[in-house]
């Protein structure tokens, strides 16, 4: 039951270290409930109606290490790119949960793009209040 999966390009990102939490962002939580900060997802599916606030993500979990797929908020994940698929098991999930596969390379960075851009746009504007003292979070620590 060996089936060759073919390689596709897909978008990676990877989790923020650290986001803002709670009343006015005034707290930081390490990465996410599903994701420990730092890990590598690979973009599976977005909800363009909603302005790609959530995208659908293929990652290792945080308890467990095994392939999850879930959706996950844009504003938490940065360095989005392009990137070439080929583990099986991702492959697999991607296949399931994908309805606009990414068919060139040059397709996977213009995606990459927006999704960086939009991902910043969200960050800055989800929290209304200002940044705690000391602040760990991703814009923060991308300053300094």
């Amino acid at each position: 039951m060996s089936e060759e999966l073919e390689p596709v390009w897909a978008v990676a990102a990877n989790v923020v270290l650290w986001r803002r939490y709670g009343d006015l962002g005034q707290e930081l939580r390490p990465g996410t409930k599903a994701y420990r900060g730092g890990a590598k997802v690979f973009v599976a599916s977005a909800y363009v109606g909603m302005g790609h606030e959530q995208l659908t993500t293929i990652g290792r979990g945080r308890h467990t290490g095994r392939w999850i797929t879930i959706d996950t908020a844009t504003r938490h994940l940065h360095g989005f790119r392009a990137k070439l698929l080929y583990t099986p098991a991702v492959l697999r999930r991607y296949a399931q949960v994908t309805w606009w596969p990414v068919r060139t390379e040059e397709e996977a960075v213009e995606y990459a793009a927006l999704l960086e851009r939009i991902a910043v746009e969200q960050r800055a504007s989800y929290h209304g209040g200002p940044h705690p003292d000391p602040c760990l979070c991703h814009e923060c620590l991308s300053r300094g």
